[in-house]
């Protein structure tokens, strides 16, 4: 089965961050390096990606059949995506205990969904 987990930012973990000296930033890389190697070499690692800030973002709309594409930031917005692993693996308690090596876990929570193999026409 295909799992995402979802690493979500907040300003209390951008303010950890900036505020970490450049060792402890490095060790906080190397968690992540570590992850994914472990992903890798188990064969579960499918993608996974940083995402860039949002207010390089847009947001994009049809209205009418007219295109409508928004800047960022979002004021309203406390989270963001901040990156993602795709993974797929025996079973969603595998996939938590890969969330529970990501090092925001200690700021926010990390949410692991099941991916749909398809999509019903019942829905």
């Amino acid at each position: 089965m295909k799992y995402v987990i979802l690493i979500r930012h907040n300003p209390k973990a951008r303010e950890v961050w900036a505020s970490m000296p450049p060792e402890q930033r490095a060790e906080g890389l190397a968690v992540y390096a570590a992850l994914t190697e472990d992903l890798v070499q188990s064969g579960e690692l499918i993608v996974s990606e940083a995402l860039a800030d949002p207010s390089m973002a847009k947001r994009v709309s049809v209205r009418d059949g007219e295109v409508i594409a928004s800047d960022g930031p979002f004021a309203e917005v406390k989270e963001h995506l901040a990156g993602f692993y795709l993974i797929e693996c025996d079973s969603i308690d595998r996939a938590v205990q890969y969330a529970a090596r990501i090092p925001e876990a200690d700021f926010v929570e990390i949410e692991v969904r099941p991916v749909l193999d398809h999509i019903s026409v019942d829905m």
